[in-house]
């Protein structure tokens, strides 16, 4: 039997860092926020071949009666109960405070073997700062640093010295049986935390009304008709444009890796709400994360007929790509319609995770290539499928004012040349004229002149056609070569 070790203190006093410096691992969330973590948090720890579990519990106030902080002491106090050994976290920075004194007053009367960790202590091992929490009774106090890891591993001596250490015992149950991982996701306030807690029956999660109450993705174990799983709640997933705390956004992270990690996934929506673009988006993360699905209508009863019609209607609009998945109506507070849940998570489950021979995958191929042909080999997605047609329709749009613009293009390239030929032609013959001694230009002599004067130019140009000119040009040419 693995021991337990909780770990207690005020809020923001690093019992998070704590916490995953002890399981090696970065399962709770860290930052400098007081009131971060709210629900009990559990892990697994090792010093060398001994086993113990961690659990992590939010800011502890004993004298709470109203609001979240109520829900968190609770949380507190049962993990107290749990364990076998109480590590009381302090910060050495703030030096004791009130709070300090109560939660130490609260673990006397628990009848529990406490130890006091005093945290940021970098270096302080012999400080005198350490005397003035002897005044809580508790022992002699263990500086630790749980950010740099100093002390850590005297503290676990301390805390398991009093359990023996187990051999290695050969493993009961199969190697391959491990447990289903079921990740419950949605918008916040939608009743993930209520659904869990109806499916372990007791208050294991901290359910309130208040959207963004779960802000860590919790795993709790759970055996049910010899099959073992491990229930995640995860945070509600609001908009992107409506997230602005980092806190918020680590929670988001860690929501996505539980349903990345998860082999179920139950979408849950609520049916006084409708189907928002959210369940939309939600839905299409887990369908693209390739796990298997369920949706659940949570609040089923609290809508009457006409409502329960709109709602029918808005999932065949909003989540008509999830026609597959099974669709059950259930109600978390009041624990109805649970056993069609779970005999729609196992069936898909098994859907998801059976082995098919050779012969009944390729027949199947076969069956969806003919319903539906694949797609040529280019990017896939909405936006290039939108930007073909807008492509296809543009090129159907401008071909016939290009044909027409390149016919217009040829006939002006025609006139041009025809107009520069019959202007190398007048240019020639004016060439041939005698030349003036006064101006140094050409002109007729005067019996031409008598005989024929020509047209000036600009009235040929104007009364004229290009075909025109070129034979006035020629008839001028002839006649001057037939005087001279």
């Amino acid at each position: 039997m693995k021991p337990v070790i909780a770990l207690v203190g005020r809020p923001n006093v690093g019992k998070s860092t704590l916490f995953n410096r002890m399981t090696k691992s970065r399962d709770a969330i860290v930052a400098d926020f007081a009131g971060l973590t709210r629900d009990r948090h559990y892990g697994d720890g090792r010093l060398g071949s001994r086993e113990f579990i961690v659990i992590d519990t939010g800011g502890f106030e004993p004298d709470s009666s109203t609001g979240i902080v109520k829900e968190m002491a609770k949380q507190t106090r049962q993990a107290v109960a749990e364990a076998d050994v109480v590590i009381f976290v302090t910060d050495v920075r703030t030096g004791l405070s009130g709070q300090d004194q109560d939660i130490a007053r609260y673990l006397r009367q628990c009848n529990k073997r406490v130890l006091l960790a005093v945290n940021k202590a970098e270096g302080m091992s012999e400080s005198p700062l350490l005397g003035e929490f002897h005044e809580l009774g508790m022992g002699e106090p263990h500086p630790i640093s749980a950010a740099h890891g100093q002390g850590i591993r005297s503290l676990l001596e301390a805390a398991l010295e009093e359990f023996p250490e187990e051999e290695d015992e050969a493993l009961d149950g199969e190697a391959g049986d491990r447990p289903i991982r079921l990740a419950v996701a949605g918008r916040p306030n939608v009743g993930k935390s209520t659904l869990i807690n109806a499916w372990l029956g007791e208050d294991r999660l901290i359910a309130f009304d208040m959207p963004g109450t779960t802000r860590d993705a919790i795993k709790v174990p759970l055996e049910r008709n010899g099959q073992k799983f491990e229930l995640i709640d995860t945070a509600g997933l609001r908009r992107k444009g409506k997230v602005f705390e980092a806190i918020e956004k680590f929670s988001v992270v860690k929501t996505l890796q539980a349903i990345a990690d998860a082999n179920v996934v139950v979408l849950m929506v609520d049916a006084t709400q409708g189907v928002s673009e959210q369940d939309a988006h939600i839905a299409g993360y887990v369908l693209d994360s390739g796990r298997a699905v369920v949706i659940a209508i949570n609040k089923w009863d609290a809508i009457d007929s006409y409502q329960r019609q709109l709602l029918e209607r808005s999932i065949e609009q909003r989540l008509a790509f999830l026609r597959f998945a099974p669709m059950v109506n259930i109600s978390a507070l009041k624990r109805q319609g649970l056993g069609p849940l779970w005999k729609a998570i196992s069936d898909a489950h098994a859907s998801a995770t059976c082995k098919m021979p050779t012969p009944v995958l390729t027949r199947l191929l076969h069956e969806a290539v003919e319903h539906q042909q694949p797609k040529r080999n280019h990017p896939v997605g909405d936006h290039h499928r939108r930007t073909e047609r807008r492509s296809g329709a543009l090129r159907h749009a401008f071909r016939r004012p290009f044909h027409e613009m390149r016919a217009r293009r040829l006939f002006l390239l025609r006139r041009q040349q025809q107009s520069a030929q019959a202007y190398a032609c007048h240019r020639a013959a004016l060439r041939s004229y005698p030349q003036c001694s006064t101006r140094g230009h050409h002109h007729p002599p005067a019996h031409h002149a008598r005989s024929e004067t020509p047209r000036p130019l600009q009235q040929c140009t104007a009364r004229a056609s290009v075909p025109d000119l070129v034979v006035l040009h020629d008839r001028n040419h002839a006649t001057h070569n037939k005087v001279g």
